[in-house]
């Protein structure tokens, strides 16, 4: 099919210029050591921050629910979608973010893309960090509001741009962590600068929640900027160790979503087994955070011992421990080196970053043991001097 040649162009083209992602397959559960590729692996890669993921608490509240629910809601949220379990969940939600309202959605993606297209348009401007997730600035996209983008984390930049405009309505979006560098978002100043100027803000929370704030209740919590920040985006797929996404904010604002955000609308809702492991994950953390703290000591460990190996870890401020190497066939070198050594540990590259940050991005989590650690420092020792990176 000659119409499809330019398909197999650009699938040598990215072979060629080391950017071609290979996708491993995993065979067991997210833990500390899993199955990829039919290899026992130490397990670097997942977002299985606080090892919820095969918690014993999880899967039975998911069989029960499989059980009495069935395995899918056959319908949209605005129908016959929403059943008492999805309720439950954004009670849950909005209690441990504390906040008057939530509304649960399909994927942290489906939240970000739901909410702006739903506040936003053409008559509109967005000023959005330049690192913002992919799912912002698809949402953005097809909000068709007017995008002013500002220079990573510099509030100064952002307020001469919010000066500078002339839109009635503008919405200020920012990551709250950065899902490749690690480093948090300045928060209050951005916050503080929304308001000067009479804009929206909204912080998607995705590699907050669980991490930073009391308990893992995020950056919002982090800040102690409870009232002050208008949308909060989190996702239920890495700290909580399911899958899904919400917003929390005012009742009024859940209240406009459920009547405007169109994957609340056109998309089937999440199954029943799914919502119930998710409830449980929210308790656990409600009354635990005994795995947030294991996972603040295992960050703060690898990192001084990757450090002392004299990797450069950017400036990451979280348990996201990226090991930038620069070239991107480097970066995949190492990354196959350390897979053969059992240690699984992917390459990140353009486009996820910038041409010549490729790097290895580490995630530790509080599944794994000093042992574990330790393990993978000294394999990326040994890889690390073999390549000439250190």
């Amino acid at each position: 099919m000659g119409k499809l040649n330019f398909i197999r162009e650009e699938l040598e083209t990215l072979k060629a210029a080391g950017l071609h992602n290979v996708i491993h397959e995993i065979g067991s559960a997210q833990r500390a050591w899993i199955m990829a590729n039919g290899r026992r692996v130490l397990n670097l890669c997942s977002n299985n921050y606080l090892a919820l993921a095969d918690d014993r608490r999880l899967v039975d509240a998911a069989k029960e629910a499989l059980e009495r629910y069935g395995a899918g809601p056959a319908a949209v949220r605005s129908i016959a979608g929403t059943l008492t379990l999805h309720r439950e969940l954004e009670e849950a939600l909005a209690h441990f973010k504390g906040v008057e309202a939530a509304l649960a959605l399909q994927s942290g993606f489906m939240a970000n893309i739901g909410v702006i297209q739903a506040l936003m348009g053409q008559d509109d401007e967005i000023f959005s960090d330049e690192l913002n997730h992919a799912s912002i600035i698809d949402g953005i996209r097809l909000s068709k509001a007017h995008v002013t983008r500002y220079a990573h984390a510099d509030v100064s930049e952002l307020q001469a741009k919010l000066n500078a405009s002339s839109r009635k309505r503008k919405l200020v979006i920012t990551d709250g962590v950065f899902s490749m560098d690690g480093d948090i978002a300045p928060l209050k100043e951005i916050a503080d600068a929304a308001e000067k100027f009479g804009a929206i803000v909204m912080v998607d929370d995705a590699h907050g929640e669980g991490v930073l704030g009391r308990g893992g209740r995020g950056i919002v919590d982090h800040f102690e900027l409870h009232g002050k920040i208008d949308i909060e985006i989190g996702t239920l797929s890495k700290a909580f160790g399911v899958v899904g996404g919400y917003v929390a904010g005012s009742a009024a604002l859940i209240e406009f979503l459920r009547q405007k955000a169109r994957p609340f609308l056109f998309s089937s809702a999440a199954t029943a087994a799914d919502t119930a492991a998710c409830i449980a994950a929210v308790k656990i953390l409600e009354s635990d955070d005994g795995a947030v703290k294991k996972l603040w000591e295992n960050a703060v460990y690898f990192r001084g011992k990757v450090h002392e190996l004299g990797y450069d870890t950017g400036r990451t401020g979280t348990p996201i421990t990226p090991l930038i190497v620069g070239d991107a066939e480097k970066a995949k070198r190492l990354s196959s080196m350390l897979f053969k050594e059992e240690v699984f540990a992917q390459a990140i590259t353009y486009p996820t970053v910038p041409k010549g940050k490729a790097r290895i991005r580490c995630m530790v989590s509080a599944s794994h043991s000093k042992g574990d650690l330790d393990f993978a420092v000294d394999k990326l020792k040994k890889a690390g001097k073999e390549l000439g990176i250190i």
